[in-house]
């Protein structure tokens, strides 16, 4: 397969799609809202894990003296394939099987273990994702808790919780995939075919999906709406972000693809877009495909 190169739109309404440490929304210095790309591979992951793949990068827990603590990156790598020997087992082996991992495939590893110190840069590359309504607001929600606070023996009452959304956002995330990224390692990984396209597949699938299906009190209301997947049919097609080229009419919730039809006039590659029909209007000459039942509009 070639390059590809494309744009996964999600909305969110009164959730907080990714939040910092104090609990509001991420934002710039200039107070622009945005998603990381971290907050849009985790329910990729998640997905993934639900279907019974093999990830590496993601929080699993150990029992230890009597807590509950996070295993470390050695023994969620132990829990998916075997112990490392940081005398016996070769580099060529704890790569191979890096490379069985889902996430590790798509997205690439740091793993640096005593013995180990292994850097792939992964095949599939985010920008991060601007919020591009204009009316966005911040909500914040009083909540009361049941409980009295632990904390204070002479507490009289339950304590007081908050919680931080957005009424509405729509957050856009360009992307690339390079599957010569992994061409390299053919040489030496017995069996390895590099970045496929069933590997393309799976992460096309969960592109489109993931984030509607990863419920939690703060997720909820927040969903895959849009994406744009442009896939090169020869070696000479470069593009730069996307997500730059799309305009967003905040007022009637519509997304142009004007800038982007320009962008690639002329280039040879097959585009396709998928949207929630109900909740979103796209301009665009290209194919368009309803994001739920993949059916062309």
């Amino acid at each position: 397969m070639k390059r590809v190169y494309g744009v996964i739109g999600i909305k969110a309404k009164m959730a907080n799609w990714n939040a910092d440490f104090t609990g509001r929304p991420k934002s710039t210095s200039n107070g622009d809202i945005f998603g990381s790309d971290k907050a849009l591979k985790y329910p990729m992951k998640k997905m993934w894990e639900s279907e019974g793949k093999k990830i590496l990068y993601i929080k699993s827990w150990k029992e230890e003296k009597d807590a509950v603590v996070p295993n470390k990156l050695a023994e969620r790598y132990a829990a998916l394939f075997s112990e490392i020997d940081k005398k016996k087992t070769p580099t060529k082996e704890v790569m191979a099987n890096l490379f069985e991992c889902t996430d590790v495939k798509n997205f690439g590893a740091t793993f640096a273990e005593e013995g180990q110190n292994i850097s792939l840069t992964g095949a599939v590359q985010f920008g991060q994702g601007f919020n591009k309504f204009e009316d966005t607001n911040i909500e914040i929600q009083d909540i009361l808790s049941p409980f009295a606070d632990s904390t204070k023996e002479d507490a009289k009452q339950s304590t007081l919780g908050t919680k931080i959304i957005v009424d509405e956002a729509h957050y856009f995330y360009g992307f690339s995939i390079n599957p010569k990224a992994y061409d390299e390692y053919k040489n030496f990984l017995d069996g390895f075919d590099g970045y496929t396209k069933k590997d393309y597949e799976e992460f096309k699938k969960v592109a489109l999906i993931s984030a509607t299906s990863y419920s939690t009190n703060s997720k909820f209301g927040c969903e895959n709406e849009f994406a744009l997947f442009v896939e090169c049919n020869d070696d000479e097609c470069y593009l730069p972000d996307l997500s730059d080229y799309i305009n967003f009419d905040s007022k009637n919730r519509c997304v142009d693809l004007g800038e982007v039809e320009k962008l690639i006039q002329g280039k040879s590659a097959n585009v396709e877009v998928y949207y929630n029909k109900f909740k979103l209007e796209v301009k665009t000459s290209f194919d368009t495909f309803d994001i739920f039942t993949k059916e062309k509009l």
